[in-house]
């Protein structure tokens, strides 16, 4: 299995610190509203991930945290009248409802940040008596110019870094590009106590600690989104190296492209989200999850209802395979191919999409073929390699189209659309394609099959 890092820029071979074991943590949410659909996409990639790394044989240990204290979970919490902490839990508790929905296993361990307060101190303490940290006024600062490596996980210089950033003057930091280990107590705001004064954690260096504390000094595999590698993994790797002195702290950084809503990446500060709980209202947790691993988990996706609704159909055309009796016609029906196809995407840096077109090109040939030992083989392969990217085949909720009756009728006609483009016979293709646009229906052709969807008003 080959594995794209980004510390080193490239894919390469993948192997645990044991050869037996990973230990992978994964980045979690700011639990101060409700879990959208960018999340869905970031634990689908690594659920996935995870899957496929017991499929081949290793032990997972899956670590993920909560930053359940934060100025957004503060003020969010001062709108509402409630404690941060009683915030937190809502968002929570929203949080495993939907990963639990769409099929997500849940991680070995949660821990949060509030509950992890002594061992953060401890972290702190560590990186104070080290040099790589300075008390400043009730904060705690992360010394950036002691370690000589930052910046290796972007990429990028220290002076690079700071080069034309507007950044603040904070006269008790010795360098602007010095981060927070620990932040003093502000008024009316929650607090812990410490050797520095009360406060309460940086961001950052809450899931080194966590991190350390559950899965060791080094760890195999550390995800998250894009949007992470700096300045919070970045951050990560800078404290957990200085306070242990092991390297590398992670052996893999993985990171997913991000989800947007047209031009612009989903998040909650832009405030263009769709919650999972929404989307599940009107679509399938397989069809979500065909549509992230529809794309490639370092390239970006663009979410829209149309292409929500386009894999619904997508995800219709596997369970329809899965109900075929074995009364068509075809050639016999061996799997051996489509696993062997399937397996080499996974093994090729996670190629999903790759893994996909196996799966359609399998349920096509379920449908074409008449003999009922074949097909029942075939079906077991498909719920084997599905049940690999989470996929239950389950039924669609009920309304999800008001179109079911036509569909398998224009299914059909996308069959024989697509022998006879493989026979070069195009302009009788391009004749499926026009009638089917007189009547509405608008064709995509991609690597995972033809994807099809009424125009507006049909």
């Amino acid at each position: 299995m080959r594995l794209y890092n980004t510390l080193t820029g490239d894919v390469r071979e993948f192997s645990s610190g044991d050869g037996k074991s990973v230990k992978m943590y994964v980045c979690g949410v700011t639990p101060y509203s409700s879990t959208h659909v960018g999340h869905a996409l970031s634990y689908v990639v690594f659920d996935v991930l995870r899957r496929y790394l017991e499929h081949k044989g290793y032990e997972v240990r899956h670590v993920q945290n909560f930053t359940d204290i934060d100025d957004k979970i503060i003020q969010r919490a001062s709108e509402e009248g409630v404690s941060s902490e009683e915030l937190a839990e809502r968002y929570i508790n929203d949080f495993f409802d939907t990963m639990d929905a769409l099929g997500i296993q849940r991680a070995h361990v949660y821990p949060r940040a509030t509950q992890e307060i002594s061992p953060i101190i401890e972290t702190i303490r560590g990186l104070v008596e080290k040099g790589f940290a300075y008390p400043a006024g009730g904060d705690v600062n992360f010394r950036v110019t002691r370690f000589a490596e930052y910046g290796k996980l972007s990429h990028r210089t220290l002076d690079g870094m700071i080069a034309g950033a507007r950044i603040s003057v904070d006269e008790q930091k010795e360098h602007p590009g010095d981060f927070a280990l620990w932040k003093g107590a502000k008024s009316g705001e929650p607090a812990w106590d410490s050797p520095w004064g009360p406060g309460r954690p940086g961001w950052h260096i809450e899931c080194t600690s966590m991190a350390m504390t559950y899965l060791g000094e080094s760890l195999d595999i550390h995800g998250g989104g894009q949007d992470l590698v700096f300045p919070h993994h970045e951050n990560e790797i800078a404290q957990s190296e200085a306070v242990s002195g092991c390297e590398p702290f992670s052996r893999y950084w993985v990171h997913n492209g991000l989800l947007q809503l047209g031009d612009d990446k989903m998040s909650k500060s832009l405030g263009n989200l769709v919650s999972v709980e929404e989307a599940l209202d009107r679509y399938s947790p397989d069809s979500l999850r065909l549509y992230f691993l529809s794309s490639h988990y370092r390239s970006p996706l663009n979410y829209s209802d149309e292409g929500a609704a386009a894999m619904e159909r997508s995800a219709d055309r596997l369970r329809r395979s899965l109900e075929h009796d074995g009364t068509g016609s075809g050639e016999p029906l061996g799997v051996a191919s489509y696993e062997e196809r399937f397996m080499a995407a996974m093994d090729d840096d996670l190629n999903t999409p790759r893994a996909l077109a196996a799966l359609f090109d399998l349920a096509r040939d379920i449908n074409r073929n008449n003999s009922e030992r074949d097909v029942g083989n075939a079906q077991d392969c498909l719920r084997r390699l599905g049940r690999i990217l989470g996929l239950t085949f389950a039924g669609r909720r009920s309304g999800a189209s008001e179109h079911a009756n036509v569909e398998p009728f224009i299914e059909l006609l996308l069959a024989t659309r697509s022998e006879l483009r493989k026979s070069r016979q195009f302009d009788l293709a391009d004749q499926i394609r026009d009638g089917l646009s007189q009547h509405g229906i608008t064709l995509e052709d991609t690597p995972q099959g033809t994807l099809w969807q009424f125009q507006s008003g049909q």
